[in-house]
């Protein structure tokens, strides 16, 4: 199989870089500046240069805050972008993976993970523009599984995990929201599942949405705590504090857990615990 990954350049892409080495398939990694995926276009000319048979989107505009400020960018990129990489798929008779966000939820109050039929009811522009996207995918009836995810971090570019490690080791008392509760996903860990998943080429018949985070539950609280225990920052006064101590354009999802039986027992997935895979990620990071 031909495999073009687009948004190669960001966390996800590039674990998908490291997981795909050694593969018998050829991966195909681009960025912006090698393909703009909201030119349909230029995929479809990109699909045939390379005879591309599944496209894995890794691409989107992730800024949560600055999405209320840019909603028909976020829009095109999160949604219109995504149907482009459906059509071109659907053309070809190919399979998009494409990644979505526990940010479809929050408008409703849960206390159970989240299911992959419950209603999506994003609280903001970026959960909704990227519910849009998913509609569209499915709309265009090409072969598709969309992943959603939440709290993503890895060794690249910026993220939770990274800022909060230069925090904890650089200043004397942090306040981190302890109200909003989900599941850190180390990006490594989803490269290797969209990569199992291809390569045991258990896709046919299996189209659909799937939920995907590391194992566990917690706060950002209780995140930040491991971070800075696993670092050594123990200098840090870490203390809980609640969401309106920190204004925002966007209320977040209190409440993101995601149910990941599906994805396991359709793919035969085992799921690290999400303390184990940080311990990984840190490890990585110090050895540079």
């Amino acid at each position: 199989m031909n495999i073009l990954v687009t948004g190669a350049n960001g966390q996800l892409g590039n674990e998908m870089q490291i997981v795909s080495k050694g593969s018998k398939d050829k991966y195909i990694f681009t960025d912006v500046a090698e393909l703009d995926i909201t030119n349909l276009d230029a995929i479809r000319n990109m699909v045939k240069a390379e005879k591309v048979d599944a496209i894995v989107n890794c691409a989107a505009y992730t800024n949560v805050d600055k999405a209320e400020d840019e909603p028909d960018f976020c829009e095109t990129l999160n949604a219109k972008a995504p149907e482009n990489l459906a059509i071109a798929m659907k053309e070809v008779g190919g399979l998009l993976v494409h990644v979505s966000t526990d940010y479809v939820f929050g408008g409703d109050p849960y206390n159970t993970p989240c299911r992959e039929d419950q209603k999506g009811t994003p609280t903001g522009v970026y959960g909704l523009t990227k519910l849009h996207g998913e509609q569209n995918i499915i709309a265009t009836g090409c072969n598709h599984i969309i992943i959603r995810t939440a709290w993503l971090y890895s060794e690249f570019g910026k993220n939770f995990v990274k800022t909060m490690l230069s925090l904890t080791s650089t200043k004397p008392q942090l306040k981190v929201v302890f109200d909003q509760v989900g599941t850190p996903t180390y990006a490594f860990d989803l490269a290797k599942a969209i990569f199992d998943i291809i390569e045991g080429r258990k896709f046919s018949g299996n189209t659909g949405i799937y939920h995907y985070s590391n194992e566990g539950v917690c706060s950002w609280f209780d995140f930040t705590k491991m971070i800075a225990q696993m670092a050594g920052n123990t200098q840090c006064d870490i203390q809980p504090c609640h969401s309106s101590e920190f204004p925002s354009k966007v209320v977040r999802p209190s409440y993101s857990v995601l149910d990941k039986t599906k994805i396991k027992e359709t793919f035969g997935l085992s799921i690290p615990y999400w303390t184990d895979s940080l311990t990984k990620c840190l490890s990585n990071l110090s050895n540079g």
